[in-house]
This record gives structure tokens, C-alpha cells and sequence, in this order.
């Protein structure tokens, strides 16, 4: 039985809708994931004043942004509340991992952890896309279930790439770091690879599969507002013909998340051998997310 969606507590915030709470999701042996200790979000580069000082009002320990440099060109840095923005700037636009130490002994320490295929780069893919403005090419890339595939492509590109599992590895580990927490990840839309990163984290924990999918497909719910609009704005501003052949991308599917745990089950003979294989992680980060994040 699925656990109800309200335990994934939005975090209120305006210029990131899909930021919540992984707090409040049980596990198989009756144990709760603690409010507050691990955040999903999309995006921080939009977050009003007000935002920030909810986010400070947290008690935030870290945050990882997981987008592409591409992607931050293109959108903007983070706003972190005490960081100075020169330091996030400097960190965010590169393409290789960058930490930024806090500022205070209770301040927020930002990691940069890009996160992109380099030989099929989705974001970049669409960007020329829209860019042209061709609308048989855009039908040509994304028509006939081709932007579903390219999903699904990503999801397993999740699993058997090298660097990806190191870096996905990263913020479990980070996640799992005495005073590590409250922890926030984010990617773009906190669709993709902010949701496997929960996913992952959960399953460890011992969340049932239906809650695994039931948090991932959340998106949906608190985005569909934000994904109406800007499909609609690719319309009017004549940048798409169809502009809806950009829904696969921005929604949430199920069957993405099943090709990344497909690829799992094809690599390793259980969940725990790619914990341990796959991502490189041992007991002792395992009992520093229990320790961390369920009481």
C-alpha cells in the first residue's frame, strides 16, 4: 500500500515549486524518515528573498546542485542564504565538481556536482531544438515516442555510467556525514536525476517500491502548473508548432524510473550488491543515513 503524499511536505517555496520534504516516509521495519533531514528540489536560481529566508529557517547543512553547466549558463547560479554570490558563481560555472565552504560555522556548505551525458546531453539536445525553430525537426527528435526514449535512455545512462554513479554516490555519502544534514539536492526540475537520487536513498532505507514511485511521480502534482505554462509559452512565442512534444521531458513517468532499476537488476544480483558494487558504498554509510535520517 502506498504511503499518502502528504508526508512529502512541500517546502513552500515560490521560485521552486517542486522543493519538499523526503520526512514523514515509513519504512519495512517501522521506522520514519525525520522532517527536515533530506530536501528534493528543483532549481534554486529563481528563489525570491523571502524563499531564502525560509530556506535559512531551515537550518540547511549542505546543498548539492546536480545540473550541467550548460544549465546553469542558461538559467543562473543558485541563491544560497549567507553564500556570497561570487563564490556560487565561480563554483557553478564549471563542469567538473567545486565545493564552497561555509561562511560560518552554521552556515551552508554548496556542492557542485554536474551530472550530464556527455555523448547524448538531453538539455543541449533541446536547446538546439528550440533554438531552430524547424518544426520538422523538432517532430523529427522528439515525435513518434522519440522524446520518451530518450528518457528512458537517460534513466539506464543513471545506472551504467561510471561517473554518474560516482557522483550520484557522492551525495549519498555526503547525506550520510555526522552533521551532514539537513541536507538539500536539486537538479534543474528535481525531476530526473534528483529523483533517482531520492529514489536510491529511499530504497536503501528500506521504503517499499510503491512509495519509491509514488515520491518520483510527486513531480507531476507539484509542477504541473509551472509545465503548462512554459510548454504553452514555447507555443505562443513560436518557438514549437507542437509544443506538447515536450511533455515526456518535463513530466515524470513511470516507466523512466523502471529503466533505471531494470538496469540495476541487469548489472547486479540484488539492490545491496549495487550499493556496494555499483556505487561504491559501504555499511558504514548506510548506518550514517540511518543514523541521519530515521528515528
Amino acid at each position: 500500500m502506498t504511503q499518502p503524499t502528504e508526508t512529502a511536505r512541500s517546502l513552500g517555496l515560490e521560485g521552486a515549486v517542486n522543493a519538499r520534504d523526503l520526512g514523514g516516509y515509513r519504512t519495512a521495519d517501522g521506522r520514519v524518515l525525520r522532517a527536515g533531514a533530506a530536501l528534493r528540489a528543483d532549481a534554486l536560481n529563481r528563489l525570491t528573498d523571502a524563499d531564502l529566508r525560509a530556506l535559512a529557517d531551515h537550518g540547511l547543512r549542505q546543498i548539492v546542485d546536480l545540473r550541467s553547466l550548460d544549465e546553469v549558463r542558461e538559467a543562473g547560479p543558485d541563491r544560497v542564504p549567507g553564500l556570497p554570490t561570487a563564490e556560487i558563481s565561480d563554483a557553478e560555472y564549471s563542469a567538473s565538481p567545486v565545493t564552497v565552504e561555509r561562511t560560518a560555522p552554521d552556515g551552508i556548505t554548496l556542492h557542485h556536482l554536474p551530472v550530464f551525458a556527455a555523448d547524448f546531453d538531453i538539455y543541449v539536445a533541446l536547446r538546439n531544438a528550440l533554438a531552430d525553430r524547424d518544426a520538422a525537426k523538432q517532430r523529427a527528435l522528439l515525435g513518434g515516442g522519440k522524446a520518451e526514449a530518450m528518457m528512458v535512455g537517460l534513466y539506464r545512462w543513471f545506472v551504467t555510467d561510471e561517473v554518474a554513479r560516482e557522483r550520484f554516490a557522492t551525495v549519498i555519502r555526503l547525506l550520510a556525514e555526522p552533521d551532514g544534514t539537513p541536507l538539500l539536492f536539486h537538479c534543474s526540475a528535481g525531476k530526473d536525476r534528483t529523483g533517482w537520487t531520492a529514489a536510491v536513498v529511499l530504497t536503501a532505507l528500506g521504503v517499499d517500491s510503491a512509495t519509491v514511485y509514488e515520491d518520483y511521480l510527486l513531480t507531476n502534482e507539484r509542477s504541473a502548473a509551472i509545465i503548462e505554462h512554459v510548454v504553452g509559452s514555447f507555443g505562443t512565442r513560436g518557438l514549437m508548432e507542437e509544443p506538447e512534444l515536450l511533455l515526456p521531458v518535463f513530466r515524470a513517468d513511470r516507466r523512466y524510473l523502471d529503466a533505471a532499476f531494470e538496469e540495476v537488476a541487469a548489472g547486479w544480483a540484488s539492490f545491496e550488491d549495487f550499493w556496494r558494487e555499483g556505487l561504491g558504498l559501504g555499511d558504514d554509510v548506510l548506518d550514517g543515513l540511518r543514523a541521519n535520517l530515521l528515528h
